[in-house]
Order: C-alpha cells, then sequence, then structure tokens
C-alpha cells in the first residue's frame, strides 16, 4: 500500500518537501496534504489503509482577480487536538462527544502574495475543512466564480443520489453505480425542473455511497452560512467529483469579505453503516449555541389541518373566486365561500379537542389568512401580510380555545418565495405570534424565489433563512422551514431552528407516491444534516377515500409509518392523517400517543441503505425506550437483541407489526399488535413485510405487571 501511494504521489507530482499528513485520534483515518509543483493544493484521505479519497485538487476560481488555484507555498502549519463534550438542547442523546486532531495549512499564493488557509478536522468517523481567507491587504473584497474542491473516488460504487437542482430536493432516490448517473440522469429530474445550467452528472449532498469492498462514504457539508449551496459533478470517466456552487441572478456563486471562511466539506467513513447514521461530526463542525436562554425552545407532538388540504380534500382558499381590492383591504363581502376551506374556527376547534384529548402539544392551521384564491388561481407572484384571517376564522375565540384546552397553535407562514416582503413583514408577523400564543412557525417558500433569477439555495437566500431563526430568537419562537436550504447542523448553534423539510415528505405520497424503500435512504442522506419534518403517521393508504379525483396510494403499511417517530429523528412530530382515520385504530394510534420526541441515547441496531433501518431511542429522562425498524422493497426478518436495557430489570414490550399478509400496495393496514416480558438478555426474529416494519414501546415493569406475558 505505502509504495502505491508513493507511485501516485509521483505521478501527480507531489512536492514530498510540503506533505502533511494528519491521522484521527484512533489512528484509523489518515488524511494526507501536499502541493503538485505547480503549488496545487491537493489531499488524500484513506481508512484502514484503504483509499477513501484519491489525490484530490482543492482551491477557487475568483471573478476579474487571479484564481486560488495554483501557485502556493506552505508559509506555515499547526497541528492540534480537541476533546470535549457538550450537551445539545435536544437531540438524539443527551451528550456529544466532540473530538478530533486539527491540520492548520497556511499558504502563501507566490505571484499575488495572498493568504489561504486551509483547515482540515479529522474525527474518528471522518474529515472536514473549509477555505480561510484571513484579513490581509491583497484580498478583501472578492467574487467566487466557482469553489473547484474535489472528491476523487477509489472506484465505480454504488450511489443513492438525486439530481443537482438550484431550488429543489424533492425527489425519489435513484440507486445506481457512478458510472451510470449520466445516463440515467434524465429519468431521475423532475419534469418541470431547470436543469439546463447543469451537466447529466451534477448530483446533490448529502451523497451516500458503498464501495464494492463494504466501505460507506458520505459527502456533505457542514455550517452553510453567507455562501451557496454545493452541488457535486462527476466527472464519469475519472470517478471525480468537484463543488459546483449555486448561482445568483447573474451567475456568480458567493461575496466574501475577508476575513471569511466556506462552509466545511464533510467525508463521513466507516465499515459500518450504522456508523455513518449515529455520526455527529456534522454537528461538531458547527458552532457552538448562541442563545443565551433556551429554556422556551420544546420538542414538539402536533396535528394539523393540512392532509386533508394536500390531498384535495379540502382547500386553503376560502373562495373560488379573486375578490376586489380597495383601500388596500381584500374584500370578500361579494364574493361566495367555496364551502371546502379547511381553515375554519369551528372546524380548527374540532382539530384542538382531538389534540387536547389525546394528550398533543400543538395544532398547525395552513390556509388560515387572506390570499390563497389569489396566489392559487392567479399567479405566483401573490404576497401575504401574515396578520389577516379570512372572515371565518377566528384567531382570538381560536386563542381563547385552545388555551382553556391546553394546547398551543402552530402558525404557518407561506411566504410564496417573496423574501423581501417577508422580512419587512417579520417583525409584525412575530409580534402577531407573540400575542395570541403562537410558539412555532412553519414557514414555506413554495415557488420562484422573487426577484426573478435567485434561487433558494443562493448565498442570498440561505442568508435570508438564517435571518429568519435569528430574528425569531429574538421572539423565542421556533422554526420549521419548508422549501428551505438542507440543513447542515446549524441547529447546534441556533436551536431554535427545530425543523426543515427541504426532502420529499409525506405529501409525495399524496401525489405521486414515493418509492417504498425512500426511508430507508433518507437518514443516510436528507438527515445527515439535521431533522426533517416528514409528517409521517398515516393510516388511511388510499387516498381516493379523501378525494375521488385523486388516486395516490401510500407506498407503506402502518407499522411502517409507526416506526417513522423512531427512525425519522426530529423534535417535531407530526400525525399527519385526518382524527377520523386514528379514531379506526386507536390501538395502533396509540404508539404515537406514546413515542418520545426528545432521547437520552440512541442506538443503531441494523442499518443498510435503501433496504432497511433499526433504531433503538431512549427517552430522556426516563427509562422508556422505542424501537423503530423500516423495511425496504423485499421482506426481511429482522433479528435484534436488548442487551441496551440496564441489566436485572424486566420490562413490557409492546410490538406494533406487520401482519403476516400485510403488503405496502395491497394490504397496508395489516399490522398486529402483541406484548411480551423482555430484559437485557432478550432476542427478537422479526419479520417485515415489502414497505413495512415494526414499531416497539417498552416500558419498565415489575413481576406483578409481566405476569402472563411470554417471555422473548
Amino acid at each position: 500500500m505505502k509504495k502505491t501511494i508513493l507511485y501516485l504521489l509521483l505521478m501527480a507530482g507531489i512536492n514530498f518537501s510540503q506533505a502533511q499528513n494528519l491521522k484521527s485520534p484512533d489512528g484509523e483515518l489518515s488524511m494526507n496534504f501536499s502541493l503538485q509543483e505547480d503549488g496545487t493544493p491537493t489531499y488524500t484521505l484513506s481508512f484502514k489503509g484503504k483509499e477513501v479519497i484519491k489525490i484530490s485538487k482543492l482551491g477557487l476560481n475568483l471573478k476579474e482577480q487571479k484564481d486560488l488555484l495554483s501557485g502556493f507555498s506552505i508559509e506555515n502549519t499547526e497541528e492540534s487536538s480537541f476533546d470535549n463534550t457538550w450537551k445539545p438542547v435536544w437531540g438524539e442523546s443527551k451528550e456529544i462527544r466532540n473530538h478530533y486532531n486539527e491540520l492548520e495549512v497556511n499558504l502563501v499564493q507566490e505571484e499575488t502574495r495572498r493568504n489561504l488557509i486551509i483547515r482540515f478536522r479529522l474525527f474518528n468517523d471522518g474529515l472536514g475543512f473549509r477555505y480561510e481567507f484571513p484579513e490581509q491587504e491583497n484580498l478583501v473584497y472578492f467574487v467566487v466564480e466557482e469553489e473547484r474542491t474535489q472528491f476523487a473516488m477509489a472506484g465505480d460504487h454504488t450511489a443513492f443520489w438525486i439530481p443537482g437542482d438550484y431550488d429543489s430536493q424533492e425527489y425519489d432516490y435513484t440507486e445506481s453505480k457512478l458510472s451510470e448517473i449520466r445516463e440515467k440522469f434524465d429519468g431521475a429530474v423532475q419534469p418541470n425542473a431547470s436543469q439546463e445550467q447543469f451537466s447529466k452528472t451534477g448530483v446533490q449532498t448529502s451523497l451516500m455511497m458503498k464501495t464494492d469492498d463494504g466501505l460507506y462514504i458520505n459527502l456533505h457539508e457542514a455550517a452553510l452560512v453567507e455562501y451557496s449551496l454545493m452541488n457535486l459533478n462527476l466527472d464519469h470517466e475519472n470517478m471525480i467529483f468537484e463543488s459546483w456552487l449555486t448561482p445568483d441572478a447573474v451567475g456568480n456563486k458567493a461575496y466574501l469579505q475577508a476575513p471569511a471562511h466556506t462552509p466545511w466539506r464533510t467525508v463521513i467513513v466507516s465499515v459500518d453503516a450504522r456508523d455513518i447514521l449515529a455520526s455527529n461530526m456534522n454537528l461538531n463542525l458547527n458552532e457552538p449555541n448562541q442563545l443565551e436562554d433556551t429554556s422556551w425552545i420544546k420538542p414538539v407532538k402536533y396535528i394539523g389541518v393540512w392532509w386533508e388540504m394536500i390531498t384535495g380534500k379540502s382547500s386553503w382558499a376560502y373562495t373560488d373566486e379573486l375578490p376586489s381590492v380597495k383601500l388596500g383591504e381584500t374584500d370578500y363581502s361579494k364574493t361566495k365561500p367555496n364551502g371546502k376551506h379547511a381553515a375554519n374556527t369551528e372546524h380548527v376547534k374540532e382539530y384542538i379537542d382531538f389534540a387536547a384529548e389525546h394528550d398533543f402539544d400543538a395544532v398547525l392551521v395552513e390556509g388560515w389568512n387572506e390570499g390563497w384564491e389569489d396566489w392559487f388561481g392567479k399567479s405566483k407572484d401573490y404576497v401575504f401580510d401574515f396578520v389577516t384571517p379570512y372572515p371565518d376564522f377566528d384567531v382570538k375565540e381560536i386563542q381563547n380555545y385552545a388555551e382553556s384546552k391546553g394546547v398551543k397553535m402552530m402558525m404557518h407562514h407561506e411566504t410564496s418565495g417573496a423574501i423581501r416582503n417577508y422580512e419587512r413583514h417579520l417583525d409584525t408577523a412575530y409580534q402577531f405570534m407573540n400575542k395570541y400564543g403562537y410558539p412555532a412557525v412553519k414557514s414555506g417558500y413554495v415557488g420562484d424565489i422573487i426577484p426573478r433569477g435567485e434561487h433558494h439555495y443562493g448565498q442570498w437566500a440561505i442568508n435570508h433563512y438564517l435571518y429568519a431563526v435569528k430574528k425569531a430568537a429574538d421572539y423565542k419562537i421556533m422554526v420549521n422551514a419548508h422549501e428551505a436550504v438542507r440543513p447542515t447542523g446549524l441547529r447546534r448553534t441556533y436551536p431554535n431552528l427545530i425543523g426543515n423539510e427541504s426532502a420529499r415528505g409525506t405529501e409525495f405520497q399524496a401525489f405521486g407516491g414515493s418509492k417504498p424503500n425512500h426511508v430507508t435512504i433518507l437518514p443516510f442522506t436528507r438527515l445527515i444534516g439535521g431533522p426533517m419534518d416528514y409528517t409521517p403517521g398515516i393510516f388511511e393508504m388510499d387516498i381516493s377515500k379523501l378525494n375521488p379525483d385523486n388516486d395516490s396510494h401510500v407506498n407503506s403499511t402502518i407499522a411502517n409509518q409507526l416506526a417513522l417517530y423512531v427512525t425519522m429523528y426530529s423534535p417535531l412530530q407530526m400525525a399527519a392523517d385526518l382524527p377520523e382515520n386514528y379514531k379506526r385504530f386507536p390501538d395502533a394510534f396509540q404508539f404515537i400517543k406514546d413515542v418520545a420526541l426528545d432521547w437520552d441515547k440512541s442506538i443503531y441496531l441494523e442499518a443498510e441503505p435503501g433496504d432497511y433501518i433499526t433504531v433503538a431511542r431512549k427517552e430522556k429522562g426516563s427509562s422508556n425506550w422505542f424501537i423503530g425498524n423500516v423495511n425496504g422493497n423485499d421482506a426481511r426478518t429482522s433479528k435484534i437483541e436488548f442487551d441496551f436495557l440496564e441489566k436485572g430489570k424486566n420490562y413490557i414490550a409492546t410490538v406494533y407489526a406487520d401482519a403476516p399478509d400485510a403488503h405496502y400496495k395491497t394490504n397496508p393496514q395489516a399490522y398486529e399488535i402483541k406484548k411480551y416480558r423482555v430484559n437485557s438478555k432478550s432476542k427478537l426474529a422479526q419479520k417485515s413485510v415489502p414497505g413495512g416494519g415494526y414499531a416497539i414501546s417498552i416500558m419498565e415493569a415489575d413481576k406483578t405487571e409481566t405476569r402472563g406475558l411470554d417471555k422473548i
């Protein structure tokens, strides 16, 4: 192996006098930094002697300035180590260890005398690195034309990918060899996606891969702040990924002023897929919590007036007509209500009653404010004011009713992509929320970004998303942003960012079902950067029973839907179906009522991207455990052990599983519930059908309570 690396370095023209090596704390990962003969920065990464990243170039193209690509020499280097433990406000575990070795490489470009720092942090589970631009005379204001970071793969790996896109991550994943991405690209792209700016090999991160010899590799980014989102373009002949940043309206990728730095580029590596899911590297590369008081930030289990609208059973709009506007106020007096508007006072009270009866924290209401008929019926240029309700939605009455029932209300802000309009209204909108007792907001960015030409994932929009989260913190408001940029670990720094969408969620089951194994891929990809408001809990899979004009089908079993509350981690969990469907299956609904939102510990029992995931989590401050298993396209028997339970104690395990004849397409509502006596020596073999799974609640019990139960 050493001779092979030496040969490759010689072939690449590496200047050995300026080569640097960094090892992970456990010594299993090794990163080499070197300059080629022309002063081009490069790096390699290996795991237990196996190549992970072959010789890959680093640097940036600048606009109207000499590029920061070559001509460098090493001015000095500095190595250091860091090891501490921190406590997240909420999360998959109560404590997180942040342990890495660091190499800071200070470069000087001989011709321009400009300085560039490349900082590497090597953890036991992977590598993070970024570019830093120190304060200096020869580089002050500059425009990034393109970042040229490379990730040279060591083989034709199997990848789980979605096409590159500047405005959407709402794709089903394609599983293919890297060499097949080009031929499969057109079939994976949404019909309405604007892909003319992309080659046929652009893919999004987080990108999950598996090598032929069983190594798992994940490429992503962390701490995306004041910069554009990174996609990856693949040179399919040489298997080299190169960064491809989202442009602004005139094609520029980022505007920076030194001192500044880019986000971290990340590579997570393991021989065990479970380690990818358990990695905290993305969080550790973000800055610590910036909020002094976090007492108001609390996980939320909620229901909402949403699924009946997304399926077409009900309407966001109060009327199907376009009302007149006079003196800046909308006049609905001459319009006819459509009779389908879901966000009306009496109907919302029904949801509040259901939430109170079943001990849910909050109720989300969409379509409560004026303008939806204009936005849907006229154009996507309509902008909302976020404080004016429809005539049939009494904000004060609903506030009083919810308070009397001990239920919070969750606000909905659809920005329609008009970012500047939203920023003009933010203070007023957040003050309105404070006045009427709304502690959390679901914000949406559906449609093209206004002004035209800007993109959802460009620097300008990314700056806005963080601005909205910071402003919300001033008013002690939690944010759940939909259609915004996918998360990159910023929930550590701003823990009031309690959720994002930024991927294909449950609503796609209502208008073109996602693949049944979709939920076995998302935790390896989209969730690497942070939790997703996936909106699980659908019990009626045949959408035509809600809306005869909609023949969509939810490609999942009820047991699979229950398991999602554990496998798709989020402190924000919705029971997305209609109350009447939960009333049909009260025994299965019990798991949704019982399952926790915040955790002391998470253990990944089984995992294979695209096939299955089994997770056990211990409720924060409790002895209760919950297990979720989601299964892919093929039936499988899951085998797990309960050795994570405290020794010497007895527990009652309630298993919610697929019935033997269940199937996501033909018999999705077939499930069975069994109770067992378990302890730390117990083992379980449980069948999961295609698109199925199981969920288990484990409660500590004494001998009297477990008497008569079978032991496993």
